[in-house]
């Protein structure tokens, strides 16, 4: 039998055959995925194969069929080994807010970065707005404009003060969608409004330290409506890239890789070089802030060779 894998406890899955029915499933033996060192070998989306043990009500996962695509970051414990966030993506939603907490732009191209490797469409959710004053809704106006200049459609909502809601469930009709972000950025709360019948736990972000506190313990797989599944994560922390390398780190802009070709140099790293269409650009088709987070991209993978 076939299925895809809805939730993982680490040792224990949730596999939904074709018929909409769960199957409590683990592990036969020890799963290794050549060339790709991970903590966990199966992910939620992933599609596979399953038997029937004969001793009991539970099933056992013989085989991972091959994945379209799927999200990784660095463990962080151990930077040199990979955590798959899901895999088989039609897209992903990124929650961010700009306080209560406050998410980094830095981890937003970082994720969007992540993305990339795969072409997995990203859609940005600005959560929150209901707090900003209005400065800060400008900023967040400035914001999905460069975003969506680049080709990552974007929007703010509230769900407090309900704004821009009533393209979420036509977003996310038709399709497997990742949820990501923050603890504390409005995850659950979303689930519940797209499917109040899972009732997901919600919590308030600590006052001191201006963080969320996790209300999801592992990521799961919920459907939403006909052909329509979103995957709810546990937040993130940090994200460190896996699978990138500084000779394509830039390839995974979309506006330094459509000046792919341009530089001066082949190899050109665009950071100092002359003649560097990158460089040129920056402030007219690259926004600042952009380039900065390649930069700190740039630096970490120095570090860590």
């Amino acid at each position: 039998m076939e299925g895809v894998v809805v939730k993982s406890t680490g040792s224990w899955y949730q596999v939904r055959d074709p018929q909409g029915n769960m199957h409590a499933c683990r592990l036969k033996g020890k799963f290794k995925i050549k060339g790709l060192k991970v903590t966990n070998p199966i992910a939620v989306g992933d599609r596979v194969k399953v038997e029937n043990e004969a001793t009991d009500q539970s099933c056992v996962i013989t085989e991972i069929l091959p994945r379209e695509n799927y999200l990784i970051r660095t463990s962080l414990k151990h930077p040199e080994i990979g955590h798959i966030l899901a895999s088989n993506l039609d897209q992903a939603v990124l929650m961010a807010t700009m306080k209560q907490p406050r998410t980094s732009l830095g981890f937003i191209d970082r994720y969007l970065v992540s993305a990339e490797t795969f072409r997995i469409p990203v859609v940005i959710i600005f959560n929150k707005i209901d707090l900003l004053d209005s400065n800060e809704l400008r900023e967040v106006d400035d914001l999905i404009s460069l975003y969506q200049g680049i080709g990552y459609p974007s929007l703010a909502t509230s769900f407090l003060k309900p704004q821009g809601l009533d393209s979420l469930e036509e977003l996310l009709a038709g399709k497997t969608s990742l949820l990501s972000g923050h603890s504390g950025v409005g995850k659950s709360t979303l689930l519940n409004f797209v499917a109040p019948g899972y009732q997901q736990k919600t919590s308030e972000v600590s006052e001191s330290i201006q963080k969320g506190v996790h209300t999801t313990t592992f990521a799961e797989m919920f459907e939403i409506g006909p052909d329509s599944f979103i995957i709810d994560t546990p937040g993130i922390k940090e994200l460190g890239l896996m699978e990138v390398g500084e000779e394509e780190l830039s390839h995974y802009f979309p506006e330094m890789r459509s000046l792919l070709g341009q530089c001066k140099f082949h190899n050109c790293r665009h950071v100092h070089e002359p003649k560097c269409a990158v460089l040129d650009a920056i402030g007219i088709s690259i926004a600042e802030s952009r380039y900065l987070s390649y930069l700190s991209m740039l630096e970490n993978e120095d570090n860590r060779r």
